[in-house]
């Protein structure tokens, strides 16, 4: 299969999964707040983001295992595919006890810091324990066979068995939800998905790979990169993680919800992107590896152009919709979650993120992991730092506000990281797109914000407004970029 063949496959596949995904991502929340309420929806948001960040101790070994798969999958060399992964498994079974202790752990601290009286303490260690049993399986069991799908251009397999995943969870927590039992026994019993996705990867792995032996020696040298590919996991379970963290201890448990219910449409929106991103690492982190410089280029700017007219239009149509989506998809909801300030922010922080995603998608291709993690370092503790600062001053608004500067940040940065050891070529093309998509985002939504949205009262009237905004964000963009172009 060639290398197109497999993007495609990758990004089709991938893609069904984003969908799912988003569609779980409505559901599952309107459940929580429906039937047990903001408090509990946002206590099962909490100790989600909590169990993420106890991740880190896994931190840099799924990229330094990729990256150094790249070259014996090229070359067809087994044996060094063995040894990269004898050294992998020991690894992540090494950081997996490591991981179950610290589950452990803070599942009977957790409880402590909160004020809920839904559930008493016992209850929430209980459900702490419950949700990182993902987190457990995937050290134990699957995480050496990712990086070997990853890396092997295969993410297509990845993509499935979690699209069966996704699905049994969401329907397990859906019925068993309105059936009026507790909050910790559905959790408990939606664990069969993710043992179900298990099985399938290892399943696969063990029919497709024949040659797999983990017994071989193991090449711990190619697990070097771990601990710089560790400050790439890390800025990334920041930015996810740190708004929920620092609303759970400086805020309350509904503020928590306020951000998740926001963050539902932040999130769908990563996840359709991400299907534009599916197997481009690996197959960037190929062109690199065989020194194919001119078609790696050309690669490059052709997506470059793509990508940022994509989320020029997708931020547009967001920045005027997300308020009366989050007014139609909270109704009747214990608590107020029409903030136009919030939405604002977080249409902007989600812009900016993406912003910089296809040179923080090279770095991981290049394995250029240590050369960036000062730069990393300075962004996570930006968005820490100020998110605590403005959080005591401007509530979730402040913490939204750190993020984005956090990721402003790390943009500017990439005007001179990238052209250094990224792409080896001026930065001045990606940067007349930046300013063209910058100055779209401000000015197209001034002009659809007096388009009167006051029909607006379910589903259907918020489809009808989204396509009458989109048509105009669509032609407006691919206008400007059409007058602007030039051919790469």
């Amino acid at each position: 299969m060639s290398r197109t063949e497999k993007f495609i496959k990758n990004a089709l596949i991938t893609g069904l999964l984003q969908i799912v995904t988003m569609i779980s991502g409505f559901i599952l929340p309107k459940v929580m707040i429906s039937v047990y309420g903001s408090e509990i929806n946002g206590l099962v948001t909490s100790i989600t983001q909590l169990i993420s960040y106890l991740t880190l101790v896994e931190a840099g070994l799924s990229g330094a295992a990729i990256y150094s798969l790249y070259k014996p999958l090229a070359d067809n060399d087994t044996n060094n595919i063995n040894r990269i992964l004898a050294a992998a498994k020991n690894f992540y079974y090494r950081t997996g006890y490591l991981f179950l202790g610290l589950v452990v752990g803070s599942a009977f601290f957790y409880p402590l810091f909160l004020k809920t009286n839904l559930l008493n303490y016992y209850e929430i260690v209980i459900l702490f324990l419950i949700l990182g049993v993902n987190g457990i399986l995937e050290f134990f069991t699957l995480a050496k066979y990712r990086a070997l799908l990853t890396a092997d251009q295969k993410t297509y397999i990845i993509s499935l068995a979690s699209i069966i995943q996704v699905i049994l969870n969401t329907s397990i927590v859906t019925i068993l939800s309105y059936t009026g039992v507790s909050i910790v026994t559905v959790r408990f019993v939606a664990i069969i998905s993710i043992i179900i996705r298990t099985v399938i990867l290892w399943e696969y792995c063990r029919k497709k790979y024949k040659y797999l032996d983990f017994s071989v020696e193991p090449d711990n040298s190619s697990m070097d990169k771990r601990w710089d590919a560790l400050y790439m996991q890390v800025i990334g379970v920041i930015h996810t993680g740190a708004p929920v963290v620092i609303a759970t201890f400086l805020l309350t448990l509904e503020d928590v919800s306020i951000y998740s219910i926001y963050y539902i449409v932040i999130n769908g929106l990563n996840s359709i992107l991400s299907i534009f991103m599916s197997g481009l690492s690996a197959s960037f982190g190929d062109l690199i590896i065989r020194n194919e410089r001119e078609k790696f280029k050309k690669s490059f700017q052709q997506f470059e152009y793509t990508y940022y007219i994509i989320i020029t239009i997708v931020y547009a149509i967001t920045m005027t919709t997300y308020l009366p989506f989050i007014k139609v998809y909270t109704k009747g909801a214990d608590i107020n979650y029409e903030f136009p300030v919030l939405a604002i922010l977080m249409t902007l922080n989600g812009y900016f993120y993406n912003l910089k995603t296809p040179f923080g998608m090279l770095t991981i291709a290049s394995g250029k992991y240590r050369e960036s993690r000062v730069q990393i370092t300075i962004q996570g503790l930006l968005e820490i730092i100020c998110g605590i600062v403005f959080a005591k001053i401007f509530g979730l608004n402040g913490i939204i506000l750190g993020a984005i500067i956090s990721n402003l940040y790390r943009n500017i940065d990439f005007i001179f990281f990238a052209p250094k050891y990224l792409t080896h070529y001026s930065f001045s093309s990606s940067l007349q797109m930046w300013i063209r998509s910058i100055l779209l985002i401000v000015i197209i939504p001034s002009i659809t914000y007096f388009i009167p949205n006051s029909f607006i009262t379910n589903y259907f009237t918020w489809l009808v407004y989204v396509l009458i905004i989109g048509m105009i964000v669509v032609i407006v963009t691919l206008t400007v970029n059409m007058l602007s172009y030039k051919k790469l």
